[in-house]
């Protein structure tokens, strides 16, 4: 009886995994797949905060710091270059960690030591060497050339990776990532557009930063290239601009993203400890989706800060769409939404702080947010709050639940400025012009 409860308890789990694979694009869970499942998954609990509420609290400390700094710095400690040509001026504190600073180019892993935010640990490729794509095709996905940026992501070492000089990469299948690396576009112009997208799955402690990616198409699947040791099948890939799934200590940076078939960004199946800032999203419908299915109860560890993001023109809604987790939205700048901009199901906890919410013209869609799936007797117990957001043309935020009170360090939650700062914060969001031996 006890060997049949055991083959039965077998087949359980290999319905299950085949279940969250068939959503990871895998068509053969095969024993590489299943261990960094495994390893993904114990890495994601360790990152998880219990008392998350200490993180947003750092974060919020270390934005009235900075704004304290820069009232009391002159303007000419602040001077140099910056891409519009003008002062370089760092408006705020991930940004003063290392922007104006004309010596970024022979010290660029500083950037290591800048994020905030649940994913305040990530530090890519730090402990790695530098790895320089010197060639932007993508044509062999079983085994990519070295110069490529497939290349440099499937190797089993940390790498800092940078280019040599401006690329447009279209990507023939979804890049899968390995671990411990750092996407470096500064000092160039790195486009990753008209075909697949990345992919972060089942890895930890990735870092991209300053690139554009647009005009992402779906894969056709097929046999890739996911590490020097391993390939496998994919299934057809999404769509999306970056994919993050299963994973932990992710920090995206400074990046300038549209028009891709399915998300911009999507967090799922267990992520967490994740970062998002500076961004500029434009032309979109689905924005961003944190949380897998209304189903996956594992989704409940997920954990993000969205901060000093500007969430611009043709976006419909979805910025983000949360499910399960826990999002600490502060001082984003919400200029264009058709339908709304923050919604989920599945009583996930947001935390709306010092954000300007500019409604559009329709007066059907002033109202910021959007539940689905429940009735209002439920959602009036999950916890979203609006505090210090600056609400324009009509823009309200329908508030729900009882006070939160979960906790989190310092370092997890950005203080936020009033709404009526964002305009200066996100000022440089998107990608930056830095050219060597000048501030960006």
């Amino acid at each position: 009886m006890k060997s049949v409860h055991n083959l039965l308890s077998y087949f359980f789990f290999l319905f299950l995994a085949s279940a969250a694979l068939t959503e990871a694009n895998i068509a053969d869970f095969d024993e590489t797949w299943q261990k960094r499942a495994e390893i993904a998954k114990a890495k994601a609990k360790a990152a998880y905060v219990p008392d998350p509420e200490t993180i947003t609290n750092s974060f919020n400390a270390d934005v009235q710091r900075h704004d304290d700094l820069a009232q009391n710095t002159t303007r000419r400690s602040l001077r140099g270059g910056s891409r519009k040509g003008g002062p370089c001026r760092a408006t705020n504190p991930i940004d003063r960690c290392w922007r104006c600073r004309a010596n970024w180019y022979r010290h660029r892993k500083r950037l290591a030591t800048c994020a905030k935010g649940f994913g305040h640990k990530t530090t890519g490729g730090l402990r790695g060497n530098y790895y320089v794509v010197t060639d932007p095709s993508d044509d062999d996905l079983l085994n990519p050339k070295p110069g490529t940026l497939r290349w440099g992501v499937i190797q089993t070492a940390p790498l800092w990776i940078v280019f040599e000089r401006d690329m447009v990469i279209r990507l023939s299948e979804e890049l899968i990532m390995t671990s411990h690396k750092t996407i470096d576009g500064r000092g160039v112009n790195i486009h990753i557009a008209h075909g697949a997208g990345i992919t972060i799955q089942f890895v930890e402690n990735i870092i991209i930063h300053n690139i554009h990616i647009h005009d992402i198409k779906a894969g056709n699947g097929g046999l890739i290239r996911d590490s020097l040791t391993h390939y496998g099948l994919r299934t057809r890939s999404d769509g999306d601009g970056i994919s993050i799934f299963g994973s932990s200590n992710i920090w995206i940076d400074h990046v300038s993203m549209y028009n891709c078939m399915d998300g911009l960004i999507d967090a799922i199946m267990g992520s967490t400890a994740i970062t998002i800032s500076n961004g500029h999203f434009t032309r979109h419908n689905d924005v961003m989706l944190f949380g897998a299915s209304d189903s996956f109860s594992g989704d409940a560890i997920l954990q993000i800060t969205l901060a000093f993001n500007h969430f611009g023109k043709g976006l419909v809604q979805r910025m983000p769409r949360v499910r399960w987790g826990f999002v600490h939205v502060v001082n984003n700048d919400y200029t264009h939404w058709l339908m709304y901009a923050v919604g989920g199901s599945q009583h996930p906890t947001i935390i709306s702080q010092g954000n300007r919410y500019i409604a559009p013209p329709d007066p059907n869609a002033k109202e910021v947010t959007k539940r689905d799936y429940a009735p209002e007797s439920v959602w009036q117990q999950w916890v979203w709050k609006s505090e210090g957001d600056l609400m324009r043309n009509g823009a309200f935020f329908r508030g729900s639940g009882p006070a939160n009170t979960r906790t989190f360090s310092r370092k997890d939650m950005i203080k936020a400025k009033p709404g009526t700062f964002v305009k200066r914060l996100v000022r440089y969001a998107g990608t930056l012009i830095c050219r060597p031996n000048l501030p960006c």
